[in-house]
């Protein structure tokens, strides 16, 4: 993993140990907020726009550590692979003229203009079957699974993944997903949205606790918790390429919650999305799955909008 470095690099050191940074993934929007974003979707951003601190941003070839903590499916385990290697798909059309994965994870790399591509690749992959620290994630297990994770890959990206039956502590408090710092490795942890609040954290798959009743959609691998978890992986590596010290790009929300590159456009996945309504996207006419990207061996996945720093706006990739 290479970084690139702003004009305040001095303040990462604060940041080394256990650092953790909420992500507020489709998380409900406050009722003024939600009001104006359904007459204009980049009110949110205008009234808050991201800010860059000058501090470190990822760049170059982001290695990945990933963990699979406790019992997983075959249809999982395979999607969430599938999307971490669609990532780099470019130069490839997606079936049928779709945008690809790799058009999504393009739109990251604007943030820093100057590094190029940023380059993914899963270096370590192991799976814990047997709950080898229990079915509760506290944050000293967490320092446990990315200190085994990066062992021979210092500065890889851990991402850990956790089944059905583990709580993540933290989660399912006001966020979807987590990431953060351990000993300099940046980390993201996800749940199982059908376990780690439903209403929040599988919408659009799953009816929404908040906000306007809008349609739920179909999954487009068939499986809501594992399409749910894209969503939330995929906002947990934006946050960590744009933002992985706390000193990038952000802004500070209400009672301090913290808004990253896709948390600032909550529940948008095309163009014309309001409180309750995805906007524009496809259906597969073989399963009537929705999704907006398309990646190797033609999967099809589902991603969230992200803040584009040229325009201060929202940003989908249809």
């Amino acid at each position: 993993m290479a970084v690139c470095c702003g004009g305040h690099s001095h303040i990462v050191s604060a940041f080394f140990g256990v650092v953790a940074i909420s992500l507020l993934l489709l998380l409900p929007v406050p009722q003024a907020q939600a009001q104006a974003h359904a007459a204009d979707p980049n009110a949110i951003t205008k009234a808050n726009p991201l800010v860059n601190h000058g501090g470190q941003m990822l760049k170059g070839n982001m290695n990945l550590a990933l963990v699979f903590y406790g019992q997983f499916g075959r249809i999982q385990k395979n999607t969430l692979r599938s999307f971490l290697g669609s990532l780099n798909t470019n130069g490839r059309v997606g079936v049928g003229g779709a945008p690809q994965v790799s058009s999504w994870w393009r739109m990251l790399s604007s943030y820093n203009p100057t590094a190029g591509n940023i380059n993914v690749k899963v270096v370590k992959q192991y799976v814990d079957p047997q709950y080898s620290l229990g079915k509760i994630m506290t944050k000293d297990f967490i320092k446990i699974h990315v200190q085994k994770a990066v062992g021979e890959f210092p500065g890889a990206v851990t991402v850990i993944v956790a089944a059905r039956d583990v709580t993540v502590d933290g989660l399912c408090m006001g966020k979807c997903a987590e990431h953060g710092v351990i000993d300099g490795a940046p980390y993201v942890i996800i749940g199982n949205p059908m376990t780690e609040c439903p209403g929040a954290c599988a919408w659009p798959f799953h009816k929404s606790d908040y906000g306007p009743a809008g349609a739920v959609l179909k999954p487009p691998s068939g499986d809501v918790a594992t399409d749910a978890m894209v969503i939330s992986l995929a906002s947990g590596l934006a946050s960590v390429v744009t933002n992985p010290f706390s000193t990038g790009f952000f802004q500070l929300g209400q009672k301090a919650s913290v808004i990253e590159a896709s948390t600032a456009c909550p529940g948008m996945f095309g163009s014309g999305a309001s409180p309750g309504n995805t906007g524009k996207v496809l259906v597969d006419p073989l399963n009537g799955g929705a999704y907006n990207v398309v990646g190797l061996r033609g999967k099809k996945f589902l991603l969230p909008a992200l803040w584009n720093p040229k325009t201060a706006s929202c940003w989908t990739v249809m």
